[in-house]
């Protein structure tokens, strides 16, 4: 409370042109014929009572969490509170923000609000958050502080609501193209029964991976990074992504096609790989394996 969330909330409405739902909002307009007046006032008054079966198949905040997730699937909107962070905590499209200030900030905002003194504005401060916090604890068993539930935190009371927002529009916008490209990229593999061989770096890793698809084994291409070096800070100095894992034999692969120099290199690598992670099964493939397994691909 008091940390300019509703403000920030309003401004990015206006700038992006999408709705602001509120729990009213949703208690209002997302369980349909599944609660009665009576209902509606309880789900006002008591947190409990969202866990209650519904008029229709469900709780009341199962009953609204699907219909809100059916709306949103084809609409954009703002969603303030309510624990909308975790109804759609596994929701790609989801940005989650979390909007504070410190306490002693709110309680002055209250306390100019209210035209009270600063013991009242303190109260005030503390009924609400314990209220939010309460209610998502109640409902999800989530601490709404966490955060791991996040995208990103906006301090208030060192940043302005149209830094925020700005903030926000940037953030938005990558998300959206980053997410657009993801669509992308599943859609055109989906469609494309063959799998691409044009994506790698070299073109041993190529002519490997269809070895590996001709004798139908299952492989991810660099999908793990393992750090093996770090500074006196512990930064990360040097990591290794071994080129393949086959996860039939819980196995990674790294090719050695190039220079005596790069052998030594990945060699090395790969020792301090075994020793930091002694249960990881990683192999070095030599130029010479690598002919050989070229010779029975071409026969």
């Amino acid at each position: 409370m008091y940390s300019l969330g509703d403000e920030i909330a309003e401004a990015l409405s206006r700038k992006l042109g999408w709705e602001i739902l509120t729990r009213n909002d949703l208690s209002a307009r997302f369980l349909g014929n599944a609660a009665t007046a009576n209902d509606l006032h309880m789900l006002s008054e008591s947190a409990k009572y969202y866990l209650k079966p519904s008029l229709e198949k469900g709780s009341f905040i199962e009953v609204i969490s699907k219909n809100l997730e059916q709306y949103l699937a084809e609409n954009s909107a703002i969603l303030v509170g309510f624990g909308s962070q975790i109804i759609f905590c596994k929701n790609k499209d989801a940005i989650h923000l979390r909007i504070f200030a410190p306490k002693e900030v709110r309680i002055n905002r209250a306390k100019r609000h209210y035209h009270v003194s600063r013991e009242e504005a303190e109260s005030i401060v503390d009924v609400a958050d314990r209220r939010h916090k309460k209610f998502v604890s109640t409902v999800f068993e989530a601490d709404i502080t966490n955060p791991e539930l996040y995208h990103m935190f906006l301090n208030t009371a060192s940043i302005s609501v149209d830094e925020c927002v700005t903030a926000i529009l940037a953030l938005q916008k990558e998300h959206a193209l980053r997410r657009e490209n993801e669509k992308q990229t599943i859609h055109q593999t989906a469609s494309n029964n063959l799998p691409s061989y044009s994506s790698f770096k070299t073109e041993s890793e190529a002519e490997f991976a269809k070895i590996l698809d001709m004798y139908q084994l299952d492989w991810k291409y660099e999908p793990k990074t393992f750090p093996i070096e770090w500074d006196a800070e512990g930064n990360v100095t040097m990591a290794f992504s071994p080129d393949f894992y086959l996860t039939q034999f819980d196995m990674y692969i790294e090719l050695t096609t190039m220079n005596q120099k790069y052998v030594t290199q990945k060699n090395q690598k790969a020792k301090k790989l075994r020793e930091l992670y002694p249960g990881v099964n990683v192999k070095v493939m030599y130029k010479k394996d690598f002919n050989t397994l070229m010779e029975r691909f071409k026969k």
